[in-house]
C-alpha cells in the first residue's frame, strides 16, 4: 500500500491550486504536499514593488495558512524520482510512495549562470538589482529612484522565465518615472533582449513598441547578456545571431537571470530532452508514466509560465488525474491560454492573453492591446486578492 495517494511535488501556485481542487472535488483522497518553504510569495506584484509601488511585505503569507486542511504537509526537498517504483527519495535519504504523482516545482533561477551577478545583485552602489527575488527587489527602486544620469540596462535573457514580459515591464516603469522626474534627457534607458523582437503576438507587439517609441527606449535584440563586471559597470553581452561578444556600461542594471528547470527533475526519469517535466500538451499526463502529471513552470507544456497559464492548467490536471484515479478516459484538454498584464506605466497596462497558436483569446469586450487604467488597476488590485482568496482556494474563474 502506499504512502499517499497523491503527493504533489511543490507548494507554490500550481501545488496549492491542485491540491485544494483535489479536496473539492474528492473531499477524502490522502494527499501529501511535499515543499521546504515556510513562505509563500505571490510574485507577479514584484514588479510593482521593484517600480515602487508596494512594499514587499505586501507579497509575503505563511505557506501553513494555504496548505489546504486535510493534507499532509512535508517540509522537506525532494532529491530524485524513481517513477517505475512509484517512489520520491528525500532530502534526507527517507523515501515516500505513491498511487499517483503531481510534479509543480516551479523554475530555478541561475544566478550563477552569469559571472558577476551573485556577488552583486541587492548590494548597494553596485548599481545591480532584479525583481527576480524577495531579497532584492527593494534594491530595483532604490536604484531607479537614485539614478539621476546615465544609462540604464534592462536585460531579458535566452532562457525561459517566469513571466516572459516581466523585464519590459520594469523598464517601461523606470521610464515613466524618469520622464516625470525630468530626467529623460539625462538617462539612457537600454532595453537588452535576447529574443528577436518585444513579444511574439503580432497584436501586442504593435502595441508595445509605440510605448518603446514613446519612453525613447533603445530596444537592443539578439543581446544576450553573458557576464557582468561589478567593478568596472561593464555588462558582456552575446549577439544571438552571430556569437560576437560587445560590452556595454551602466549606471543601473535591472538583469533577469538565466532560469530552467529544477535540477532534481532535470537529472530524473521524468524529464524531456529539454529538462521539463514531459507531459501531453492537451491533458498534462506525462508522456511516459501514465500515474504523473505536471503543470506549472517545471512542465515541458509549450506555453508561457505564468500564473494566469497555471490557473488554467489545473483544472484540466485535476479533472483528468480524477478520471485516471476513478478509470475513466481523460477528457478534459488545456488549450495554451496564458495571460501577461504587461504594465507600460504608472497606472496603464495592456492585458495580453492567447492560446497555444498565439491566437489572442481576450477575456473583456474590448481590443486589450490598449492601454488601460482599468487593466492596470486588475493587475495591481485585482487579481492579487483572486490569488489568495480564489486560486488558492481551488476556486475556478
Amino acid at each position: 500500500m502506499a504512502d499517499h495517494q497523491i503527493i504533489i511535488v511543490g507548494g507554490g501556485s500550481a501545488g496549492i491550486s491542485t491540491a485544494a481542487m483535489l479536496l473539492n472535488n474528492q473531499p477524502n483522497l490522502d494527499i501529501a504536499i511535499i515543499d521546504p518553504a515556510e513562505k509563500h510569495y505571490y510574485q507577479p506584484l514584484w514588479t510593482l514593488v521593484g517600480g515602487g509601488v508596494f512594499p514587499k511585505e505586501e507579497t509575503e503569507r505563511a505557506e501553513i495558512d494555504f496548505i489546504p486542511d486535510g493534507v499532509t504537509w512535508i517540509k522537506k526537498s525532494v532529491r530524485s524520482f524513481s517513477p517505475d517504483d512509484n517512489t520520491v527519495e528525500l532530502d534526507d535519504a527517507s523515501k515516500l510512495t505513491y498511487e499517483y504523482l503531481v510534479v509543480t516545482a516551479g523554475i530555478q533561477i541561475n544566478w550563477n549562470a552569469i559571472p558577476g551577478l551573485k556577488e552583486s545583485v541587492g548590494k548597494p552602489g553596485t548599481g545591480v538589482c532584479s525583481n527576480y527575488s524577495y531579497d532584492t527587489v527593494e534594491s530595483t527602486w532604490e536604484s531607479i529612484k537614485n539614478l539621476k544620469k546615465g544609462r540604464a540596462i534592462f536585460t531579458q535573457p535566452s532562457t525561459p522565465i517566469k513571466c516572459g514580459g516581466a523585464p519590459q515591464k520594469i523598464c517601461y516603469l523606470a521610464s515613466h518615472h524618469f520622464q516625470k522626474s525630468g530626467l529623460s534627457n539625462q538617462i539612457e534607458v537600454v532595453f537588452a533582449s535576447a529574443a528577436g523582437g518585444i513579444f511574439a503576438v503580432p497584436k501586442y507587439a504593435r502595441s508595445l513598441m509605440k510605448v518603446i517609441n514613446r519612453y525613447g527606449i533603445n530596444a537592443k535584440f539578439q543581446h544576450n547578456l553573458v557576464e557582468l563586471k561589478p567593478s568596472q559597470k561593464n555588462a558582456v553581452f552575446e549577439l544571438m545571431n552571430s556569437g560576437e561578444k560587445v560590452e556595454m556600461e551602466y549606471d543601473m542594471i535591472h538583469v533577469t537571470p538565466p532560469q530552467g528547470p529544477p535540477d532534481f527533475i532535470k537529472n530524473s526519469p521524468l524529464a524531456a530532452d529539454t529538462g521539463w517535466v514531459s507531459v501531453d500538451k492537451d491533458t498534462t499526463q506525462h508522456t511516459r508514466f501514465a500515474n504523473v502529471f505536471s503543470c506549472g513552470d517545471c512542465s515541458s507544456l509549450p506555453t508561457s509560465k505564468t500564473g494566469a497559464a497555471i490557473r488554467k492548467q489545473v483544472p484540466v490536471l485535476v479533472e483528468n488525474l480524477l478520471a485516471a484515479f476513478n478509470g475513466q478516459e481523460l477528457s478534459a484538454s488545456y488549450d495554451g491560454y496564458t495571460s501577461c498584464p504587461l504594465v507600460t506605466g504608472y497606472g496603464s497596462l495592456i492585458l495580453a492573453e492567447f492560446d497555444y497558436d498565439g491566437n489572442p483569446m481576450e477575456s473583456f469586450p474590448f481590443d486589450q492591446s490598449k492601454e488601460r487604467f482599468s487593466m492596470y488597476a486588475l493587475k495591481a488590485y485585482g487579481l492579487p486578492k483572486m490569488y489568495w482568496h480564489g486560486m488558492l482556494q481551488g476556486r475556478e474563474f
